[in-house]
């Protein structure tokens, strides 16, 4: 790909990018309850989509260290959303998994989060709204490989 052209889509990514992120977390805080945070949000649907994990795999995911994602786990601990599981076989091993009320609030969050993004993704067909995420996906399958 020509550089210059390369340069252009790179700089066009960033700054719609950052426009959508902004934009749409803020959105989201407004329909947060008001003790939950979007980190503390983005850990329950992080769970809720892999059942269980461990808080390496968590600071992994969200590039973050321990400490911060300790601090998370402790008050999602704290406010029942969470629970800690010991591994089986290797009591040292504490997983991490919903709880049926941090299942509960991670569903009406979905369900609200459902609405706030229909109304801007109904306005495409459905075709280019098809191509726009498979390309996406593409390039967070990418960004993972690397």
């Amino acid at each position: 790909m020509d550089r210059a052209l390369l340069k252009d889509i790179i700089d066009r990514y960033e700054a719609a990018n950052f426009l959508v992120n902004r934009r749409l977390n803020a959105m989201i805080r407004e329909l947060m309850p008001d003790d939950l945070t979007v980190d503390q949000f983005s850990t329950l649907r992080y769970l809720r989509s892999r059942e269980k994990s461990t808080s390496s795999e968590l600071a992994d995911i969200f590039c973050v260290g321990k400490s911060s994602i300790t601090a998370i786990i402790t008050r999602l601990f704290d406010k029942n959303l969470i629970q800690r599981l010991p591994d089986e076989k290797d009591r040292r091993v504490i997983y991490l998994a919903l709880t049926q009320e941090g299942k509960q609030v991670c569903d009406r969050m979905e369900d609200k989060i459902q609405v706030l993004l229909a109304k801007y993704i109904d306005r495409f067909e459905e075709q280019e709204a098809l191509t726009f995420i498979e390309t996406f996906e593409r390039l967070a399958n990418e960004m993972m490989q690397s």
